[in-house]
């Protein structure tokens, strides 16, 4: 079983949550996941389609009046330890929409946020360094929990 669980901590699952983005961080996130340049499955970690399965999570966008019931229902549903990473300026501050009827706020006031990774939209680079950060505290949280 500790075989499993050291195996487990090489290959973080993760799971993308769009909270009312205008879908810019969902393209890079998409360039991060399909051009070979940018290949995130380098770092060992892969998409996965459930959050139930999920160890990191990756949350673009504002949170919108809309959205804020359903993000913190699927957000539950992610084990722990999880991590978050907020990708783009919408979720860290709501970015051009703050401020806007529409938006319940950034997305710390909601759920813990782990990482920040800035930009409107961040750079596939930017990415990739808070997903490597998202990994390794990942890890230690896994490690701490076994």
């Amino acid at each position: 079983m500790r075989f499993l669980a050291k195996a487990a901590r090489k290959s973080p699952w993760i799971y993308r949550i769009n909270a009312g983005s205008c879908n810019g961080c969902d393209v890079e996130l998409a360039t991060t996941a399909c051009i070979p340049r940018y290949d995130i499955e380098r770092l060992g970690c892969q998409y996965c389609g459930s959050p139930k399965h999920a160890d990191i999570i990756l949350i673009t966008g504002p949170v919108t009046v809309g959205v804020k019931d359903k993000l913190l229902r699927v957000y539950a549903q992610v084990p722990e330890p999880k991590v978050t990473v907020a990708v783009g300026i919408c979720p860290i501050s709501g970015g051009v929409f703050r401020e806007s009827y529409s938006i319940a706020g950034p997305l710390d006031q909601f759920v813990p946020v782990d990482v920040n990774v800035p930009g409107c939209p961040p750079r596939p680079q930017a990415i990739i360094e808070g997903l490597a950060l998202a990994i390794e505290i990942w890890g230690e949280r896994a490690e701490a929990a076994a």
